[in-house]
């Protein structure tokens, strides 16, 4: 009977992962037990260091466009290719509307829709070429829901979904497909600050019809299934991972 690897066919895959954080980690250290070969790429050297053995890092910061250039680059050299895309960068800044800077919202779009696009520009031009290609986008349940105090956060991913489809049309006929997994309430460094604050984490949960938050290893399996040979017909799709928020 084959295993669940076999059955993904990641074995040699060559996997570029942006971001180094809680989510981008997770998904790296299941990407190496199914037999990957995966360059992990941040900014922060201690989420790098943290990461441990099995995969290759580089520190560049992909808020440039050469950031982004290069990290494909380095993907080609280190790993002799590129099969797969992830995307997992995002920051938030919790106020209304009315209290965001200017230099909130261009930092947050910035870094959350603006580096999706020129790594995907990047990695496109190289999957296109080769005629195979898996990229896979963070999204969030704030690309469709209103929750208030995430004007940015909630409009840089509303930016992905469309941005995803987009690709998603323009490079079917290449062999390269693009998606974006949609978390839910998920603990992560990005949320737990908040999540600490008395109340809040009850009453997200209260708000999740599966009774809990979500944690990243929810996120890993629809990740790796979306790179994986079984997604080759699956493109321009958004996979809501959230336990039922977007029912309610």
């Amino acid at each position: 009977m084959p295993s669940v690897n076999d059955w993904l066919g990641l074995s040699g895959a060559r996997v570029l992962v942006a971001g180094a954080g809680g989510i981008g980690s997770a998904c790296i250290k299941e990407f190496v037990a199914a037999g990957a070969s995966v360059l992990a790429v941040d900014r922060d050297d201690s989420r790098l260091a943290a990461l441990g053995p099995g995969a290759a890092t580089e520190r560049l910061d992909l808020t440039t466009t050469e950031g982004c250039d290069d990290a494909v680059a380095a993907a080609q050299d280190r790993l002799g290719g590129l099969d797969v895309l992830v995307h997992s960068i995002g920051v938030n800044h919790r106020v209304p509307i009315l209290e965001t800077a200017d230099e909130d919202w261009n930092r947050i779009l910035e870094i959350n829709l603006t580096s999706a696009f020129r790594l995907g520009r990047a990695a496109g031009r190289v999957m296109v070429e080769a005629g195979f290609g898996r990229q896979i986008y963070c999204s969030s349940v704030s690309s469709i829901l209103a929750h208030p105090d995430h004007g940015p956060y909630a409009a840089s991913k509303g930016g992905i979904n469309q941005l995803v489809r987009v690709m998603a049309r323009e490079w079917a006929s290449r062999g390269v497909t693009v998606n974006a997994i949609a978390p839910g309430y998920v603990e992560t460094e990005l949320t737990r600050t908040h999540l600490d604050r008395p109340g809040v984490r009850e009453h997200y949960t209260s708000m999740v019809p599966a009774g809990r938050l979500g944690t990243v290893n929810d996120l890993t399996g629809p990740v790796l299934y979306l790179a994986s040979r079984q997604a080759a017909f699956v493109t321009g799709h958004v996979l809501y991972v959230d336990g039922g928020r977007t029912l309610v």
